[in-house]
Parts: structure tokens; C-alpha cells; sequence
């Protein structure tokens, strides 16, 4: 997976059981690298990555940085994240960022014959936020948009003590014929940044696209 930044670069995860998805992901985005012929390759991968992130930053910095992504991946690989993606820039004259990540995921067994239903009702019984079913052009998805909080790392943050950072967020599920679901999410810890990211993520979404082992079409049926 290249770490550089495109205009609308289109993307795609194969291998779901079947199922191939693409998407278009928006102009200025850096990904995290996935693919590595060993740990070091992978280290050096990210470490690069932080010196396109973090341009006017000293090596100890892109280091940490580095760090702190490399901590991440056990998370990643529990979730089932397969692409992983940032953006920073400027909203209103305020410097934003954003991350966008794509998952599969096994279905519940008990999601039975209406797992968008079966998986809005298990979101709202979690109160994970404002939870919604809706119609995308690759077939019915539930979004979920709320907050959540986690602590920075004191290497990050000015008082050199773990913080705590609260991030908006919003998820669309999309379940897959193949008893998979489909996971998108865009977070944000920027409040100036989430109507650009909100509407540049939407735009994602619906630009997802499902084909099968022939690349022929799919949409999964409501």
C-alpha cells in the first residue's frame, strides 16, 4: 500500500470472502503501510511516513511519532482495519486532521435474515451514539455518529503526561453476503474540521463499490 498522497485515489480490499470492495478516497491523504516483507521493513515504512507527516520535525520526533503508529497495529489487526488514512489541513484559518479507516469484520451469527436491522439494534444497545439505517449505492448500511475519548501519549503533549482527547466520529457498517460486515469510519478531534471531514466522508461512502470473484457488480440486497 503506498504511502504517498493522490487526487481521488481509488482503492480496493480483495479476498472478503468473495466479495471485492473499492473506493475513492479524496486528495491529500497519507496511509499507513499494511503490506511488509518483515517488521524492520515495516518500522522503516512508517518512519518515513512521519517525515512526510511531520516535515519541519527533528528525527527524535518522526521517532515517536512513529512509535506511537507502530503501537496501534495490534488494535488494527484485532479490528480487522485493513486501510488506514490521514489528512491534515486547514479549516477557517485552524489546523485539522482526520483518519479514515476501513475494516472487515465476521457478522453475528444471530444477525439472521436482517443484519443491518440486527446491527443498528445491537449499536443503540451500546449507546456508541445517534444510530441510523440507510441506502448507499452498494446496498443498506447503518451509520452511527458519536464521541469517544482516549489519552495521548505524555511524549505527544506539552505538560509530558497523558492526555486525554475526545474525537468525533462517524461509522458506516455495511453487511456483506459472505457474513462479513463491511466497516468505514472517519474520526476527527478537531470540532472546527467536522463539517469539511463529515462531507468529504460521505463522499467516500458513497463511492463504495462491490464486485464479485468475476469483477462483476454487486449490491447487497435490502
Amino acid at each position: 500500500m503506498s504511502t504517498d498522497a493522490a487526487a481521488e485515489t481509488r482503492r480496493s480490499l480483495a479476498g472478503a470472502g468473495g466479495v471485492e470492495v473499492r473506493w475513492i478516497m479524496p486528495e491529500g491523504f497519507l496511509e499507513l503501510p499494511f503490506e511488509a516483507d518483515d517488521l524492520d521493513e515495516l518500522a522503516e515504512r512508517i518512519v518515513e511516513l512521519a517525515r512526510r507527516a511531520l516535515p519541519g520535525a527533528d528525527e527524535g520526533v518522526h521517532r515517536q511519532w512513529a512509535a506511537m503508529c507502530a503501537a496501534n497495529y495490534d488494535d488494527f489487526i484485532e479490528a480487522g482495519v485493513q486501510y488506514a488514512g490521514f489528512v491534515t489541513t486547514e479549516v477557517d484559518g485552524v489546523r485539522c486532521t482526520a483518519t479514515v479507516n476501513v475494516s472487515i469484520m465476521d457478522l453475528d451469527d444471530r444477525a439472521g435474515s436482517n443484519p443491518t436491522g440486527f446491527i443498528a439494534s445491537t449499536l443503540r444497545h451500546l449507546e456508541l451514539g445517534q444510530i441510523e439505517e440507510v441506502a448507499l449505492p452498494c446496498g443498506p448500511a447503518v451509520l452511527c455518529v458519536g464521541n469517544r475519548s482516549a489519552d495521548v501519549d505524555g511524549s505527544l503533549t506539552q505538560s509530558g503526561r497523558p492526555e486525554p482527547i475526545w474525537t468525533s466520529f462517524i461509522q458506516v457498517h455495511v453487511p456483506l453476503v459472505n457474513g462479513t460486515v463491511l466497516v468505514l469510519e472517519m474520526g476527527t478531534p478537531t470540532v472546527e474540521g467536522w463539517d469539511v471531514f463529515s462531507a468529504m466522508f460521505a463522499g467516500v461512502t458513497k463511492s463504495v463499490r462491490l464486485f464479485d470473484d468475476h469483477g462483476a457488480p454487486l449490491v447487497m440486497p435490502g
